[in-house]
């Protein structure tokens, strides 16, 4: 499945082409945020309309200015349609602070209502010496593997 991105394509802002369903990648202004996510069998149960899901995320600074991620968007979608944000500080209890060239990873986790759903969302982040910015979090699924294939 590949996601359309109508915006033109500017040297700031770009989204990687066709990933697999479970990963993504953008780039805004020289931030790259890429995620994988992946059920967590053992804390989902079906009879209970539970699915449990891990989401890994690796931001990059490839540019020169140091930037900190000061806040974060999600947007949660399950297979019924429910749409839930979630706004807040930081990411896992941090504000990272990245110079050109570093990486901050960090896992987290979603529980959803049905065995599918989307996320996508936004970083905002606060460069040295420049104008805020968000960084897209590019969408990708959430599912039992079996229903990605």
């Amino acid at each position: 499945m590949r996601t359309l991105d109508l915006r033109p394509w500017t040297p700031d802002h770009a989204v990687v082409d066709n990933p697999p369903m479970t990963r993504s990648e953008a780039v805004t202004l020289g931030v790259r945020v890429e995620v994988e996510s992946e059920l967590i069998r053992e804390r989902s149960d079906a009879t209970r309309n539970h699915w449990f899901f891990a989401y890994h995320v690796q931001i990059t600074n490839e540019g020169s200015r140091t930037v900190q991620l000061v806040s974060r968007h999600w947007i949660i979608s399950d297979a019924n349609g429910a749409v839930e944000h979630v706004r807040g500080r930081g990411v896992v209890g941090q504000q990272p602070m990245l110079r050109g060239g570093q990486s901050y990873r960090y896992t987290s986790f979603c529980p959803l209502r049905t065995s599918f759903g989307m996320m996508h969302g936004s970083f905002h982040m606060v460069p040295a010496g420049g104008e805020p910015f968000d960084a897209e979090i590019a969408p990708f699924a959430l599912g039992e593997p079996e229903l990605l294939q």
